[in-house]
Parts: structure tokens; C-alpha cells; sequence
């Protein structure tokens, strides 16, 4: 049997509860996987809730996206996996779970070097971040400003945007500064004079913004700093951005991601995964929960923590 984590309802964590299933096996183009972790994305907060995703419920809704485990069984026609494989999942549907079936094109292999737990932390964060930068066109030249630096997606971006030969300037609270120093940013406190700040670190001008943080603040700052607004893109206030003037990458976005925004969020993980076997790329974890905790895991996400909240069956 496999235990899963579903919802029946929108609601607070509490809607969250634990079942067993019987364990499925894998089709044509799948793999089975057992999951030794599970990435606690924003996302499945805003799903649960029903604050984003599909209406009405007709029967309970998995959950999660991002995880790692071991491949138990494959399906015909799969080259390349064989059971005892270590895989990193991403982009994937109900992964929080003891075991899950997932198309092959779900899962990368996960080096030596990389921990269960930091590969579930991967899949929405650095596809998100990878396919943001790369769709503004980052590179050497470049001085980008990360709203909320310290957060999953603007680690990433901080890490990628400093290895494209970017300058990275990202804002957080102070007590996150020696975070941001690690990965290579300038860190600036967000808050009331925060466009004067960005301009003394950053004297040469800022050419390119990405808001992790939603606000009013980090958006008016971005267009204030930025002189090409086709530069400036969020990944929280989709709804709102056309009416700033500025790009929205998912966040609730009207317009879908295209093909190719789709492809690199794919492409980011190998190319992240990689990173990390050669010690380039750094993931901060941060609370650990049994499976069966999940409920107390959302609580968590809604309060906010240091690092990726991962789930342990």
C-alpha cells in the first residue's frame, strides 16, 4: 500500500490528511519511485487553499511536484532507468507520498553528491528562477536585482545570474545578509528607502529585476531602477503586470508559459544537478517533517522559515 497526503476541500492546512492507496504500477513511458523526500513548494499552499489551480473538487487532489527516491519498477518501453536507480522528481503530480508512478521525462538521475532532501528542493525553484533569467536575457554585463533573495527562487537566480557573469544585487532582511554574500549577491534591506539603497550598491545602474516578493514596494522599485521594463519580470503578481508595464513568468500570470519557457524550466534541473556534483550551486534546507506531519509542514510555509521545508515519508 502506498500512504499519500490529499485534500477533499480548500482550506487552511488542516484540510490535508493522510490515506493509503494501493501502490500502482508503472505504465507504458513510467517509472515507480519511492520517495525518500518531498519538496514543500509556496505553491501547494496557494493550491490547497484555492487560491490558484483548478475549481470545484469531485474527488480528493494529490499533492506536491518536487521530490527524490529510488525507481522501484519501470514500464515498458523506459531505457535508460532500472530499479534502484537514485532519481531527482520535478514537475511531477502527488508527490507527497511513499510512492508514486510518474512519466520518465519526470525524473533526472541524482548524483552521489546530492542528498534526497536537496533534490526534492530543486524542480519549482531553479526551473522557475533558470527559465526567468533566461527569458530576460541575462548575461555578462548584466546587474540584476532579486526581490526576496534569500528564498528558494531568488537563491537560484542569485547563483545562476553570478555564474552567467551577472552582478546580483538582492534584497532580504539583514539578518539573511551573510546568506546572500555566500552566493555572491550585494544584499540590500528591503523597507522604506529601498530604491535609494539599490542605487548606491549598484553605481553603474540596473539593467535587469525579477520580484520574488510580490510587493508594491519591490515592483515600483524595479521600475524605477530599470529603464526597459520588458527587463523587469515577477513570478508572484502575474494578475497584476500588464498593468505595470512588466513580464510575468506563471505567479497567477494570464498568459501560459510558452514552449520554450517550458523547456528550460525542464532543462534547469539537470543543468542544476550538474552544478552541484561539481560543488558550483548550493541549496539551504530547512525544516524536516514526517510525511504524516504535513499538515503541520503548511503551517509552517505560511509562517515562513529559512530554507526548503521538506516532507520524509
Amino acid at each position: 500500500m502506498t500512504q499519500a497526503i490529499v485534500y477533499s476541500e480548500h482550506g487552511g492546512p488542516d484540510v490535508l490528511r493522510l490515506i493509503e492507496l494501493d501502490t500502482p504500477a508503472p505504465g507504458p513511458g513510467q517509472v515507480a519511485v519511492r520517495v525518500e523526500a518531498a519538496g514543500v513548494n509556496p505553491i501547494d499552499g496557494k493550491l490547497r487553499s484555492g487560491l490558484r489551480g483548478p475549481g470545484p473538487m469531485t474527488a480528493p487532489r494529490r499533492i506536491g511536484n518536487d521530490g527524490a527516491g529510488v525507481i522501484t519498477a519501470v514500464g515498458e518501453g523506459v531505457d535508460g532507468f532500472r530499479p534502484g536507480d537514485e532519481v531527482v522528481l520535478f514537475g511531477a503530480s502527488g508527490v507527497y507520498a511513499t510512492d508514486v508512478v510518474v512519466t520518465v521525462s519526470a525524473v533526472q538521475p541524482r548524483p552521489p553528491q546530492v542528498s534526497a532532501a536537496q533534490g526534492a528542493a530543486l524542480g519549482i525553484p531553479v526551473g522557475t528562477a533558470y527559465q526567468s533569467l533566461r527569458s530576460l536575457a541575462v548575461g555578462p554585463g548584466d546587474t540584476v536585482l532579486v526581490h526576496a533573495g534569500s528564498g528558494a527562487v531568488g537563491q537560484a537566480a542569485i547563483q545562476l545570474a553570478a555564474l552567467w557573469g551577472a552582478t546580483v544585487i538582492a534584497t532580504a532582511s539583514p539578518a539573511r545578509f551573510d546568506r546572500l554574500r555566500e552566493l555572491g549577491a550585494v544584499p540590500v534591506a528591503y523597507g522604506d528607502g529601498l530604491e535609494e539603497r539599490v542605487r548606491a550598491a549598484a553605481p553603474q545602474g540596473v539593467t535587469v529585476a525579477l520580484d520574488a516578493a510580490g510587493t508594491d514596494e519591490a515592483i515600483q522599485t524595479s521600475l524605477a531602477v530599470v529603464a526597459d521594463p520588458t527587463r523587469i519580470a515577477t513570478i508572484v503578481r502575474g494578475p497584476d503586470a500588464a498593468g505595470f508595464g512588466i513580464r510575468a513568468f506563471s505567479g497567477g500570470s494570464p498568459e501560459p508559459l510558452t514552449d520554450q519557457q517550458q523547456a528550460w524550466r525542464a532543462e534547469a534541473v539537470p543543468v542544476v544537478l550538474a552544478l552541484m556534483a561539481a560543488g558550483r550551486f548550493t541549496v539551504e534546507l530547512g525544516p524536516e517533517f514526517a510525511l504524516a506531519d504535513a499538515v503541520e509542514a503548511h503551517r509552517v510555509l505560511a509562517s515562513g522559515a529559512n530554507g526548503k521545508i521538506t516532507l520524509v515519508p
